[in-house]
């Protein structure tokens, strides 16, 4: 399912879940820092970067744009942890 926003298009799967991707992102293989940026809505919790699916878009795709867009961060792409469901509005 496909809604349209003001400023952007969301997508959903069949159960109602907004489609989102995010990134855990380390600055060496040893693994011993980690990459976290302020919500603008939350300015007091520290997130990953992530955020909705575009139409037509991976959602590894979706993961680096974030990346980009909210650390000014360009990596290359490791393993996928997984995929989760979260029921409530906010995703943190």
């Amino acid at each position: 399912m496909v809604k349209e926003k003001p400023n952007s298009i969301r997508i959903y799967d069949d159960e109602g879940f907004r489609r989102r991707a995010a990134c855990i992102c380390v600055r060496s293989d040893a693994e011993t820092e980690v990459l976290l940026v302020t919500s603008s809505r939350r300015p007091d919790n520290w997130i990953v970067p992530g955020g909705g699916v575009e139409p037509e878009e991976e959602p590894s795709v979706t993961a680096m744009r974030e990346v980009l867009e909210e650390a000014g961060v360009i990596g290359k792409l490791g393993r996928c942890l997984g995929v989760f469901e979260v029921s409530c509005h906010y995703t943190w």
